[in-house]
């Protein structure tokens, strides 16, 4: 018999109690679990949804890498086909921090090859702004090939190290036209944000100077890049995918490179100019201004000592003479004084102005630069032999304002526009501007010295080489070019420039061709101011000029050579020739070079000689010019 224990209401209640307390805990655990869910299925939406993209490319960046291409800048070339700037190859040392971790090892090692010191990488590397750990940085441009070779040997040692080659700017001639030609040097932050550079970035190297600069845009070309697949230190092991790189445009300069050539030895030693131009279209054969400068220590980055060295240079090399330097034009504006006179008939053909040596206007003697005299002058003689009498009375009678609008038509005051930057504008007086400027009337005795070229005139040469040029072939005067074609690299012509008349000179023919018979009466006349400067076998029309730089007024006793050599006058000869048949015309400047016919018409003579003396044509000249008889200078 079984005896069974008879349920108390006691026990109904614990039994309940322990079936709710399971479940709880049951509930508990599948609300824990359920949240863990939900915070993972979250985070995984968060990593593959929002996050996606950018784990993507940190992944793809693990192994594949895009590099870009720099496209071949165009070349520079003269009219004649002659290389002038060329593209070598350079080794390019950069670094991707990436693949280089860790950096102070690979750096110190790295330090050892390039013998720099690892500090000096490392800062660096941290003045560089913005660069990314998946790109090249670079460190060091133009390494040697032992460096080059030290490198390759050692760079499973160099995680994330590599040698690019690149194609550097290459100035063929040192110093040749580096003021019309420029240079390339680094874009500036301030050159990035303004918009005009839109396919660089930063380290690309732009122009900056001259034609470089001008033709920026045709010259660049456009870049490409390859995708490429890389290891864990970095190395590249296949080529994925490339896009070539555009070659720039190959740009053909107006100039000569052989009378450029001459024209920067013939003023080697001296501070001065030169400028050159095809009377018949404005051309630029030669543009020259010394002292010049390296353009190809630029491309690699100048260092600071070299850049303050150029700065402090008394003698400011990086100043573009020919169209930046301003001067009194001397007796070279005696052209435009000759004609306004012709002009507006104050003289003619048969006026004769008796010069004793010296004009009295006023209770002023303003004197002529021969003490003697010249004696009864007309308009030829008084070209011919500078005499400054003769033009006292011309700009006298003319007046200041007459004369400051014929200069002005002539193309003084204003630039030029010639495609060069910081083009000088020169200064042409008048009385309104006098009285503006500094409070004052315009004297008349100060007409005098405008009309000789002194005062106030001031005058670039490339200004006065455009009037020789404009004078040489009829009146015409033309924009200066400095471009003549531009061709693509497989030689297919893009754009030929085409001469620009701005102006005409607003004397008749016959006035003119009277001027230029005293123009080549003053190298082949028997008192020409720069008979001297002959050639056997080419006529030559010039003008020579002495522009003081202080006022004589108080030292007229004192003689040129017994000044400082600061304070001595500038030199001037404009010319073209051959005479009837101009192919070529000349504007020089010696700077404190006393006389014209001594310092600057030599000069010239030696630049048409060799322009229009071809060294491939061989003919017959006499095997001696005429003995250089060094003329007055008015």
């Amino acid at each position: 018999m079984v005896l069974r224990r008879h349920r108390t209401p006691m026990d109904k209640y614990l039994k309940t109690a322990d079936t709710d307390w399971y479940k709880q805990r049951i509930t508990g655990v599948i609300i824990c679990a359920l949240a863990a869910f939900v915070v993972l299925f979250i985070r995984l939406i968060y990593l593959q949804v929002i996050m996606g993209d950018e784990y993507r490319r940190l992944s793809l960046n693990n192994s594949i890498r895009l590099q870009s291409i720099d496209p071949p800048r165009g070349r520079l070339y003269d009219r004649n086909g002659d290389l002038l700037v060329d593209n070598r190859p350079s080794f390019d040392v950069n670094i991707t921090l990436k693949d280089a971790e860790p950096l102070k090892p690979t750096l110190e090692k790295l330090a050892l090859h390039l013998q720099t010191p690892a500090d000096a990488l490392l800062s660096q590397i941290k003045r560089t702004p913005g660069v990314s750990a998946y790109s090249p940085l670079l460190l060091q441009q133009d390494v040697g090939r032992n460096t080059l070779a030290s490198i390759e040997v050692n760079k499973f040692d160099l995680p994330g190290v590599s040698v690019d080659v690149n194609l550097r700017r290459h100035y063929l001639r040192e110093r040749q036209a580096a003021h019309l030609i420029g240079y390339l040097s680094e874009i500036s932050l301030t050159e990035l944000k303004s918009g005009s550079y839109p396919d660089c970035r930063s380290g690309d190297l732009i122009g900056k100077f001259g034609a470089e600069k001008v033709y920026e845009n045709l010259l660049r070309g456009k870049r490409g890049g390859r995708q490429i697949e890389v290891n864990a230190n970095g190395l590249v092991v296949r080529i994925l995918k490339t896009v070539e790189a555009k070659p720039g445009h190959n740009v053909y300069l107006t100039i000569d490179q052989n009378l450029q050539q001459r024209t920067e030895v013939l003023l080697d030693g001296v501070v001065g100019a030169a400028v050159a131009v095809e009377p018949a279209s404005g051309k630029i054969l030669a543009l020259a201004s010394s002292p010049s400068f390296d353009q190809n220590s630029f491309v690699g980055g100048i260092t600071r000592e070299q850049w303050a060295s150029l700065i402090s240079n008394p003698f400011r090399p990086m100043s573009n003479r020919a169209i930046q330097g301003e001067y009194p034009p001397g007796s070279t504006y005696k052209v435009i004084t000759a004609l306004a006179g012709l002009q507006e008939g104050v003289i003619d053909d048969r006026s004769i102005i008796h010069c004793p040596g010296h004009y009295r206007f006023g209770n002023r003697i303003y004197r002529c630069w021969k003490k003697g005299g010249h004696g009864n002058v007309d308009i030829v003689k008084a070209v011919e032999e500078s005499c400054d009498v003769f033009f006292y009375q011309v700009g006298q009678r003319l007046g200041v304002d007459r004369l400051a609008w014929y200069a002005k038509a002539f193309g003084l005051g204003s630039p030029t526009g010639v495609r060069l930057d910081h083009e000088a504008n020169g200064l042409i007086p008048t009385a309104a501007w006098k009285k503006r400027r500094t409070g004052v009337p315009w004297q008349e005795g100060e007409t005098l010295s405008i009309a000789i070229g002194q005062g106030f005139n001031l005058a670039t040469p490339i200004q006065m080489a455009i009037i020789a040029a404009a004078v040489a072939n009829g009146g015409h005067r033309y924009q200066p070019l400095i471009l003549e074609n531009i061709k693509t690299v497989d030689g297919q012509l893009l754009q030929k420039n085409e001469p620009k008349l701005i102006g005409k000179l607003p004397v008749s023919p016959a006035h003119l061709e009277l001027v230029k018979l005293g123009l080549w009466k003053v190298v082949h006349g028997e008192n020409g101011t720069a008979r001297g400067s002959r050639l056997s076998d080419i006529d030559i029309s010039g003008k020579t000029g002495t522009s003081q730089v202080i006022s004589r007024k108080e030292n007229e006793s004192m003689a040129e050579e017994d000044m400082p050599a600061h304070l001595r006058s500038h030199a001037w000869f404009i010319a073209f020739a051959p005479s009837e048949k101009p192919a070529i015309a000349v504007a020089v400047v010696v700077e404190h070079g006393e006389h014209g016919s001594g310092a600057a018409a030599p000069i010239a003579k030696e630049m048409i000689k060799r322009f229009l003396r071809k060294p491939t044509v061989h003919t017959q000249v006499a095997t001696q010019d005429e003995k250089n008889n060094t003329g007055g200078d008015g």
